[in-house]
């Protein structure tokens, strides 16, 4: 069903906005694993609300629990059970919209799919439930880390009309820390920090856009022709709340190239096949070819507002609601780790995958 993800490392997540709390069931991981609660804890960090003046100012200290498949430090080779409880929440804020249906959110949709929905907060539909995402996420990236020193780096490239001039270094953790809306250019983050401020500030909202690029990757991950690599990883971005776009390496842009300009030239580097260029974006013939692996989300405006806007009941009634409770003005920032953890388990199952295709058997020597 539409709660599990993945083939061979799969998850399970489950929960909602203000209920009881977040939770995730990671099957498959290898066991053996070194993991602490701290490493998990981290990355929990980095998506939780109130970290900053430019999120929701909603207070949750995202404390995770780890419930069972992690002993003494290390993975059992069972499930992993992880518990985040929730604290702070307001359901009195929602009660309008039990009725109302609010723009450009999922509660028209859920009622009319389901004819029952849980209006508080969004209920499952909320941007919270991607906790347990990140959770799984923290034990992909550790995998990844100590298999291969495959490092997962995501960051912001816009806000609204404000674009970072182009990065050709893979930028640090610490830089895309420095600033709270994740941008490694120091400049262009001050102004996105402002135009988030100014826009709060008049009850509006924006969107932006994530890059993620992936490093040290082998060639060989994925699986043409429904589990291409570039495919299962537009999947797993798509399926980010407030996601509305995704391209890989020259994406749209190269649509206006010729196939002269386009082309990836194989070049040979240090003793291995590599490309002079990487408008590919790592990715050819929906399998990892070794470079860096570079894509691009799109995220949209936040779609509450602090401002009345138009809409109907759930008779049909025209009427005007204004959005409540508490909302970050632009949910970019705090995305950034979500998109890490999606391509961290993309890519954890695509090596496990690979592993058991191409690395279990060998024929020829014996």
């Amino acid at each position: 069903m539409g709660n599990s993800f993945g083939t061979l490392f799969r998850i399970s997540t489950w929960g909602e906005s203000h209920g009881g709390g977040i939770g995730v069931v990671i099957d498959g991981c290898p066991p053996r694993l070194p993991i602490s609660v701290e490493e998990i804890q981290f990355e929990l960090d980095c998506r939780r609300p109130g970290q900053s003046d430019i999120t929701t100012p909603r207070k949750e200290s995202d404390s995770a629990t780890i419930v069972s498949g992690i002993y003494e430090g290390q993975t059992t080779g069972t499930p992993i059970g992880i518990y985040v409880p929730n604290g702070d929440q307001r359901p009195s804020a929602y009660t309008e919209m039990k009725d109302k249906f609010r723009p450009s959110h999922a509660d028209f949709t859920y009622q009319t799919k389901f004819g029952h929905r849980n209006h508080e907060g969004g209920g499952r539909s909320s941007a919270r439930e991607t906790i347990g995402r990140v959770a799984a996420g923290a034990v992909a990236k550790k995998i990844l880390k100590l298999a291969g020193d495959i490092e997962v780096r995501a960051y912001i490239t816009r806000v609204h009309d404000i674009e970072m001039p182009a990065c050709d270094a893979f930028p640090t953790l610490e830089a895309v820390e420095a600033s709270p809306v994740r941008c490694p250019h120091p400049a262009t983050a001050e102004k996105m920090v402002e135009r988030i401020k100014a826009v709060r500030n008049d009850g509006d909202s924006v969107g932006g856009i994530i890059e993620c690029r992936v490093r040290n990757l082998p060639v060989g991950l994925g699986v043409p022709v429904f589990d291409r690599l570039e495919a299962d990883l537009a999947k797993a971005m798509l399926s980010i709340p407030a996601t509305k776009g995704f391209e890989i390496g020259s994406g749209f842009g190269g649509s206006l190239q010729l196939g002269s300009e386009h082309n990836d030239i194989f070049i040979n580097k240090d003793g291995k096949v590599g490309t002079e260029t990487n408008r590919s974006g790592g990715v050819q013939g929906g399998i990892s070819n070794g470079e860096e692996v570079v894509f691009r989300i799109a995220f949209k405006p936040t779609a509450t507002l602090i401002q009345n806007q138009r809409t109907v009941d759930k008779d049909g009634n025209e009427t005007e609601l204004m959005g409540r409770g508490r909302h970050d003005p632009c949910v970019v920032p705090r995305a950034v780790p979500i998109v890490e953890s999606m391509a961290a388990l993309v890519i954890v199952d695509h090596w496990m995958r690979y592993q058991a295709q191409c690395q279990t058997f060998d024929f020829e020597g014996k």
